[in-house]
């Protein structure tokens, strides 16, 4: 697995997508502008200096997901046959929360899009109302959905679900005859050990998702001897020097020599790429 914007030599380069099959591909993307309770109040009124703050905002959010090519050198210039752009005033939280939603019917993905509309939004938003309020902040801008293309449907809500959910950490038991790993319930809650996910495309070559290790299993208590231990326990994980795989210990990047303790979670996963 390698970044598909880096060519054999490391450069950067625009992706040939001229291959890939045409397919319906939509995106949405969200995030929120913060301000003084004074200055909603003047925006829902239409009391600002410079007019109609939401209307402004939304030709902009459209204007600029059409022109995402010229802003992110290696987007593709795509002929998006949707893109809308909503407003959701928050007055208990004082805020403004923007949706942007782009569509097509081609061969790469508007998640780009989506989240230019959205940044462009915002930042009109503050151009707008700056005049009476320049402590306004902008965030919270992410992907809520994809849909469409060679990866997938992506929903950032079912992964919120996923990770309020109750984990049960399980453990490896041995090899099945089928070769793959088989998994208990989970180690004894009094012994230590290092819940390990595999993500992405890396779960599927692997054929395992997540299992446990015995942290006395370890020949070194850091990333390294992790590898090291789940080599052992069955080859395919062999695959983890293959590439350029990733690492993070409790959502944090990390490098083979990062330390591990306890109930530590250690996620090996293929780059992300766009495109």
């Amino acid at each position: 697995m390698s970044l598909t914007h880096l060519n054999a030599r490391g450069e950067a380069h625009m992706v040939d997508v001229a291959d890939k099959p045409e397919s319906r591909r939509e995106a949405s993307a969200s995030g929120r502008i913060r301000m003084q309770p004074q200055t909603l109040a003047l925006l829902l009124e239409g009391g600002l200096p410079k007019g109609d703050v939401l209307a402004t905002a939304r030709i902009a959010g459209i204007q600029a997901a059409k022109r995402t090519h010229e802003l992110i050198p290696l987007c593709h210039a795509l002929a998006l046959s949707k893109v809308s752009i909503d407003f959701h005033p928050d007055v208990e939280a004082s805020c403004v929360d923007i949706v942007a939603t782009c569509r097509l019917n081609g061969r790469t993905g508007v998640e780009m899009e989506a989240l230019t509309a959205v940044s462009v939004a915002c930042l009109t938003l503050y151009d707008m109302c700056k005049a009476v309020d320049k402590g306004m902040e902008i965030g919270d801008i992410h992907v809520d959905t994809k849909t469409g293309g060679k990866s997938g449907d992506y929903s950032r809500a079912s992964l919120d679900l996923a990770d309020e959910a109750p984990m049960v950490a399980p453990i490896v038991t041995g090899t099945g005859q089928d070769g793959e790993v088989s998994l208990g319930n989970r180690c004894d809650i009094h012994s230590a050990c290092i819940r390990v996910k595999c993500l992405a495309e890396l779960r599927e070559r692997l054929g395992v998702g997540e299992v446990s290790v015995p942290l006395d299993s370890l020949i070194s208590a850091d990333v390294a001897g992790l590898k090291a231990a789940l080599k052992t326990l069955d080859p395919r994980f062999s695959r983890l020097d293959e590439g350029r795989i990733l690492c993070a210990v409790n959502q944090v990047m990390a490098a083979d020599s990062t330390p591990i303790t306890d109930e530590d979670e250690v996620a090996f996963f293929p780059p992300v790429t766009g495109g």
